[in-house]
């Protein structure tokens, strides 16, 4: 089944943002693809409109599902430079499909503040949901069979690619992210 242009898909999830020009967001992307996403629309918004810095969040302690879906926490830092009280958060992530990643980053966002509002940016919605999480923002809709893992990488040139992998052929430890 041959995926979509990871770049293109980025280039629309920018575009429908944008189309909110209104909105003026703190952006905090979510380890790891997340936040290489973040990243990149940070410096595109940032020549737009005035931003706050940029913030990661880590939700390796906030998931309840590692064990059971076989990974092991990657624990990394979370960083964010701003109040969260009273701002208006876009949470960016390259794949949303159960909703328990965006889950588990809310209850770490609320342990910073309270935000005004969080908006959901995702590079792509592959749906089966468990929990009631919805995006605002996102690049495509792609409905995979369970069994296939879409993994999201960057290359040395920053460039997005996104690759198909059968669940049990995926191998763990790779700087890759596996959703």
């Amino acid at each position: 089944m041959p995926l979509p242009d990871a770049e293109i898909l980025y280039d629309q999830l920018v575009k429908r943002i944008k189309a909110d020009s209104d909105k003026h967001y703190a952006l905090i992307g979510i380890h790891t693809g997340g936040v290489w996403l973040a990243e990149r629309l940070y410096q595109e918004l940032s020549a737009s409109q005035p931003l706050e810095p940029l913030g990661t969040l880590s939700v390796s302690f906030y998931r309840d599902d590692f064990d059971k879906i076989g990974l092991h926490a990657q624990v990394k830092p979370s960083d964010i430079p701003f109040a969260v009280d009273g701002a208006h958060i876009l949470l960016v992530d390259d794949v949303l499909q159960t909703g328990r990643t965006i889950r588990a980053a809310i209850n770490e966002l609320f342990d910073y503040g309270r935000p005004a509002s969080i908006s959901l940016a995702a590079l792509v919605d592959r749906g089966d949901r468990e929990l009631p999480i919805c995006a605002q923002y996102i690049g495509s809709e792609l409905q995979l069979p369970k069994e296939k893992i879409l993994v999201f990488s960057r290359d040395n040139d920053g460039r997005f690619n996104l690759d198909l992998e059968n669940k049990k052929s995926v191998k763990k430890g790779k700087e890759n992210m596996l959703v």
